[in-house]
């Protein structure tokens, strides 16, 4: 089935796609795949809402939150690095450029949701308090992207590098995740303190 991907605001894209043009944000975004890759055509593609889940509490899932939108940015067959946006007072704007093991794992981690039988929407959630970012298959795929919350159906794919324990790139249902994860982040009581 196809993988649906919820369109980002158009001023997210314009933003990524102007900084793009610009030889001096792209030299002072300390990305050297992008600076190699900018002899050839780069384009931004696959926006991805990212979402953060703040706080994990022993009851599960606390809300989650839009913090942006991520852009792949291609060259030839391959993303070499990736653009954030964010909401500003302004509107949507271009945060950064970066690069790391989470673009090639995002780009696989969609590879791998493409072939799935049943149709998801893409976006990504990060959950901060782990250190760990996921591919997240929601379910519902007529919204668009920026609200919702995980749901028992959808599916969350850890991406490499995920904290250790949980294997990136195996596709979780969210009831089956959310209870490693509110282990992990549940903050322990201190000894001699009531429980």
């Amino acid at each position: 089935m196809p993988l649906h991907v919820p369109p980002a605001p158009a001023p997210a894209l314009r933003s990524v796609l102007t900084a793009l043009s610009s030889p001096t944000a792209v030299r002072e975004a300390r990305t050297p795949s992008l600076c190699a890759a900018a002899q050839g055509p780069a384009a931004p593609e696959l926006p991805l809402p990212v979402h953060v889940l703040d706080r994990i509490t022993a009851q599960g899932l606390s809300a989650t939150r839009l913090a942006g939108w991520r852009f792949l940015i291609r060259c030839g067959d391959r993303a070499v690095a990736a653009a954030e946006t964010v909401l500003t007072a302004d509107g949507w704007t271009f945060s950064h450029f970066f690069e790391g093991p989470y673009v090639a794992s995002t780009e696989r981690a969609v590879q791998q949701a493409e072939a799935l039988q049943q149709p998801y929407q893409a976006r990504l959630l990060s959950v901060p308090g782990l250190y760990m970012l996921t591919l997240w298959l929601h379910q519902d795929c007529t919204g668009d992207g920026t609200e919702g919350h995980p749901a028992d159906g959808d599916l969350l794919v850890p991406l490499a590098p995920a904290p250790p324990g949980i294997p990136a790139h195996r596709p979780f249902r969210v009831s089956e995740l959310l209870p490693v994860l509110t282990h992990r982040a549940t903050p322990l009581p201190l000894l001699g303190s009531p429980a």
